[in-house]
């Protein structure tokens, strides 16, 4: 079809594709034909534009490409060019002329004996590809089966999931076409396996060689019903074809055959297999559907599969089957979602449902408030600084008595009351978006760039403000921007403006003490551990090879002396029963990590009067960002992992897949028992501390501001009231009813 008038003429900033055609469109978004500069020919993916800042949908978007990145075959479809992070998320494929097999099979009815033959070797051959890197696809449907002249290709990865890391598909729902879906699909849809892909193909053959689906219950309650608990309809079905179909729509996973031995089986398939296979008559009370007369050409399901009108459901199936529909049409109703996206739960577990929508209650317990509390909202943006923010740093809030004191754009810091969301007062007019150092003794500690920083002089200045009033108190120059400035009992330590001694100050704004920051060899960054002042010395030559000296600093004078040596990736979390502790990373130089995703190895203990160390390896795997919370170590993941370590003794007490992006770090309610996090588009989530298990989440916000995909988001409490900072704004909701405005 041509373009319409709102059709972009190019798309991406590699090769700059020119759209000459729009080969289709569906919810979210549209294919187009697209050539390079050198004339071949793509299929252009294009999300639409209100799903762009959809987090849920964009993190579905980027794990598509990354999927379809990892597989080539003769029978798939090769990503050409994606930018995920665009505007408006892109992907270009190879195009690949060819009706879809739910087209194929609507307009000419089912496939004979040599046609069934060759879409299955094909669909196999392209699983094997598809599962020899790890993948497991979870939509294997008609309408994701190209039927090209040289075979068939299988396409949309928009679901499909890396077997060895938990990545996300939508929040808290299941995602996928109920007639082309495995039990495991619905049961435990994190934990499906490459026979689940075997299982969909069973379904995708009986099909292609009947023009029916073996699970067709007129419904999607009722389709998933059958799925889970049912046999399939296989009216029409030949052997050999019949035999291999029923082995492949086993309910158990193991009892499924393998794709080479699927490979095998398919090859003796005859000529003339589906030489009887016309399409016959359904159960009775449940009328033939017809194939679909169109597919969505982005391949995002659409909570239809595709097809007609909707089938009355069977009677007599019993008080049972009667329950467990409830249960299913409640999971809908739930979350007003299609049937792609809903939340399907087999009668057999015996466990009651996890509280997951934001009115689940905490339990019966009030909540503590500051008086006069109520929910709000505010914006932490105030006009422009015309100066480069300083990013090195987290931004968000610091607690001090019933206010809090935010990082924005525009400003030093804001004093926001913690009931109401008032702002009291505001200093500055910097960019800063940097967390405040610390409140103490009647003081904001902030940083802040100095009046000519506009002029290229990046050195940085601390800050004292008055915490009732915002004014300013002093102000001291403390070098580069990069300066860390740390609140010990009875001053801040920080870098002197030379960067080469480390200067206390009292709360005058006198200089205390200082002290050399460097050590033969070795560079030392300020650091506080229990209230005390301590130096972390590195190497200069081979930070990440020689280990690093923590010293201590002498509060009344500064005088250094050696207190431990600890692992040269040692990254200090605070303190736990009593003494100091660290976490220790893999080498960078032998396993891949980046800023936020560490790959952690061990803790180390250090006794705060000996110095005495003691290395604890941890039992499992833990990757991301490390925090001490409450007596245990939370290693929180870019993809939503959390992973809970004893900080005792290094042993993972256990590990959740929370299907949220880019959280924060959790606190800890003591009140509830309960972790709290936030992301970054405003989702609030609540895990039980002893167990990992999801008390509630809630729904992300809109209109955060442009910093929403950049600012690290933040949450603290307020006796037990739940303030959050999300891209430009903060909130606050109460635990017990955690609905966000």
């Amino acid at each position: 079809m041509p373009l319409s008038p709102g059709d972009a003429e190019s798309i991406g900033s590699i090769g700059g594709y020119t759209l000459i055609d729009r080969l289709g469109s569906g919810g979210m978004g549209v294919v187009y034909l697209g050539r390079a500069a050198s004339g071949r020919q793509v299929a252009v993916k294009v999300v639409h534009a209100q799903y762009a800042q959809d987090e849920e949908f964009r993190a579905r978007f980027r794990q598509e490409v990354a999927a379809a990145r990892r597989v080539s075959g003769a029978f798939t479809a090769p990503v050409v060019d994606a930018d995920p992070e665009a505007g408006q998320p892109w992907m270009a494929t190879l195009y690949v002329p060819g009706r879809t097999l739910s087209e194929v099979v609507a307009k000419e009815g089912p496939l004979n004996g040599r046609e069934l033959r060759a879409l299955g070797l094909g669909l196999v051959e392209a699983l094997r590809d598809i599962h020899q890197v790890g993948l497991v696809h979870r939509d294997l449907k008609p309408s994701n089966v190209l039927m090209a002249e040289d075979g068939p290709r299988v396409i949309d990865f928009g679901i499909s999931r890396a077997a060895d890391n938990e990545t996300l598909t939508v929040t808290g729902r299941l995602i996928g076409t109920p007639p082309f879906m495995s039990p495991e699909q619905f049961v435990s849809p994190r934990d499906v396996t490459a026979a689940s892909d075997v299982f969909s193909l069973g379904s995708v053959l009986v099909y292609a060689a009947t023009g029916n689906r073996p699970f067709d219950g007129g419904s999607p309650y009722l389709t998933g019903y059958q799925v889970m608990h049912e046999p399939p309809t296989l009216d029409g079905l030949r052997e050999p074809l019949r035999s291999m179909v029923e082995r492949c729509l086993d309910k158990d996973p193991a009892a499924r055959p393998d794709p080479a031995e699927l490979h095998r089986m398919l090859q003796t398939l005859p000529d003339s297999t589906a030489a009887a296979t016309a399409v016959e008559p359904r159960r009775q009370g449940v009328r033939p559907r017809p194939g679909p007369t169109g597919t969505d050409p982005t391949h995002v399901t659409d909570g239809t599969g595709g097809t007609g009108d909707t089938a009355a459901p069977r009677a007599g199936r019993g008080r049972r089957r009667r329950r467990v529909l409830v249960s299913l049409a409640a999971a809908l109703a739930v979350t007003g979602l299609s049937v792609t996206t809903m939340h399907l739960v087999s009668h057999s577990t015996s466990q009651p449902p996890t509280k997951s929508s934001s009115s689940a209650s905490t339990g019966t317990r009030a909540a503590a408030l500051p008086a006069g509390w109520k929910p709000w909202r505010t914006k932490l943006t105030h006009g422009s600084g015309g100066i480069d923010p300083i990013f090195y740093a987290e931004s968000g809030c610091l607690p001090g008595g019933t206010a809090v004191y935010c990082a924005g754009t525009g400003f030093t810091v804001a004093k926001v009351d913690a009931a109401s969301g008032r702002t009291l007062w505001r200093s500055g007019t910097n960019p800063q978006e940097v967390r405040p150092v610390g409140v103490q003794d009647g003081l904001v500690y902030v940083y802040s760039m100095p009046d000519d920083a506009a002029a290229g002089n990046r050195y940085l200045n601390l800050v004292a403000l008055d915490a009732a009033t915002g004014k300013q108190r002093w102000a001291r120059r403390i070098g580069d921007n990069d300066a860390p400035a740390y609140v010990f009992d009875g001053g801040v330590l920080t870098m002197s403006s030379s960067g080469t001694r480390f200067v206390a100050y009292g709360p005058s704004g006198k200089a205390l003490w200082t002290s050399p920051a460097a050590v033969p060899g070795k560079t030392c960054k300020p650091l506080a551990l229990g209230g005390a002042p301590y130096a972390l010395c590195s190497a200069d030559d081979d930070p990440n090879g020689v280990p690093v000296n923590l010293l201590r600093l002498d509060t009344s004078n500064g005088t250094r002396s050696d207190f431990t040596t600890l692992p040269p990736t040692a990254q200090p979390l605070g303190m736990s029963g009593g003494q100091f502790l660290f976490a220790v990373t893999q080498n960078p130089n032998e396993v891949s990590q980046s800023v936020g995703d560490w790959s952690y190895a061990a803790l180390v203990r250090v006794n705060p009067s000996s110095g005495a160390a003691k290395r604890l390896p941890l039992t499992g795997t833990a990757r991301g960002a490390a925090a001490l919370v409450d007596g245990a170590v939370y290693v929180v993941r870019q993809d939503g992992v959390v992973t809970a370590v004893s900080a005792t003794t290094g042993k993972q007490l256990w590990r959740k897949a929370t299907q949220l992006e880019n959280l924060s770090t959790p606190v800890f309610s003591s009140h509830y028992g309960d972790l709290y996090l936030a992301n970054h588009f405003g989702r609030l989530l609540a895990l039980d501390r002893g167990t990992g298990a999801e008390r509630w989440r809630t729904a992300a916000m809109d209109d955060l501001g442009n910093s929403a995909g950049e600012n690290t988001p933040s949450l603290l409490l307020v006796k037990d009231a739940i303030v959050a900072v999300a891209g430009n704004t903060a909130f606050s909701v109460r635990p017990d009813r955690p609905t966000v405005r």
